[in-house]
């Protein structure tokens, strides 16, 4: 969805266009139309500003909010992948419950990537927030979503999936961390000293907290680091094409990103005569269902996706009735799945 304005499709200011021309952050421009404190000098170069540019605010004011609409708004980013596929099939599993209506939003590129991105994701939050809905739910693998929570202001509750350690903002928190430090510690138990990560794209919040557990888990039993492997994205074509650079004589085990790149990994490897177990073990993460039918089966860290859409859901209904939320961050079901992968060397 892209918000356009007028005959010509010039694109429609934004509250962002009202903070640069007036000097102040989009967070001040929103509380300005929302009857929040802003300085007089302040409030003078917005309302300058927004004469300039022709700016609309498409919000309707707070009083006329009173009345909940039993809407939700989902803004994700990011590839399409099994773990948003499957916390997305959570949200609306819960929503329909709750006797609640979703409005969807999807990007996947990072908006913070480009100015029009950045536009368009703006853009359509804010049409969100003209629908009136009751609370959003922001779903990103990126850091720059805190800067989207922001625009969003106080307007309506906001709760965040990106496994941030805020537990105001974020419910689920760092699960990536935890379960990869016990799949690392589990390789280590086996008696692995040279153990490989395939890592994924160094962008993501995830990809960053995986890495983090396999150097703790290292560090901590006095093994060396090896060069961390990274993928340009979470798939398996993506860690096939750097399988065909790893020396296979310089590690025993593999700790991938996700199955999908175990997955892409175990492929070339195998083409190249190297076979796991025989020659190595590996383990992934997330237990997407094929995993059980890899050849070899794949030792994988189990997440509950769908339950975590169920708790965003939940946690954003309640904030949107003005209920206390449940402090502190809840504990994400998993568990450590043994498979064949990483048996028999």
């Amino acid at each position: 969805m892209r918000a356009l304005a007028g005959a010509r499709g010039r694109r429609r200011a934004s509250m962002m266009d009202v903070g640069r021309r007036a000097g102040v952050s989009a967070q001040t421009v929103s509380r300005y139309f929302n009857d929040g404190y802003v300085s007089e000098q302040a409030r003078a170069r917005i309302e300058e500003a927004v004469r300039a540019l022709g700016y609309v605010p498409n919000r309707l004011p707070v009083q006329l909010r009173r009345d909940r609409t039993d809407s939700i708004g989902v803004c994700l980013f990011g590839p399409l992948n099994y773990g948003n596929s499957s916390i997305m099939t959570g949200i609306y599993r819960v929503a329909r419950e709750l006797g609640q209506r979703v409005l969807m939003s999807h990007m996947e590129p990072d908006p913070q990537g480009s100015t029009a991105l950045w536009d368009e994701a703006v853009a359509e939050i804010d049409a969100m927030i003209a629908n009136r809905v009751d609370a959003v739910v922001v779903a990103s693998p990126y850091e720059g979503l805190m800067r989207m929570v922001d625009h969003v202001g106080g307007l309506v509750p906001v709760v965040v999936l990106s496994e941030f350690t805020d537990s105001e903002r974020d419910p689920v928190g760092s699960y990536s961390y935890g379960f990869s430090l016990r799949l690392v510690e589990h390789l280590i138990a086996l008696g692995h000293t040279r153990i490989l990560h395939v890592a994924g794209p160094s962008d993501r919040i995830q990809a960053r907290g995986r890495r983090r557990a396999y150097e703790t888990a290292l560090k901590e039993a006095g093994l060396k680091l090896l060069p961390v492997v990274e993928c340009e994205e979470w798939d398996a074509v993506s860690a096939a094409r750097v399988a065909e650079t790893v020396d296979p004589s310089s590690f025993t085990a593999v700790f991938a990103g996700n199955d999908d790149l175990a997955l892409g990994f175990m492929s070339v490897m195998r083409a190249r005569g190297v076979v796991a177990p025989r020659d190595y073990v590996i383990a992934g993460f997330d237990d997407r269902p094929q995993a059980r039918f890899f050849e070899p089966p794949l030792t994988t860290a189990h997440i509950d996706f769908e339950k975590i859409g169920e708790t965003a859901i939940r946690t954003a209904v309640t904030r949107a009735a003005g209920e206390p939320a449940s402090t502190g961050q809840w504990l994400v079901p998993g568990e450590i799945v043994l498979r064949e992968s990483t048996e028999g060397f």
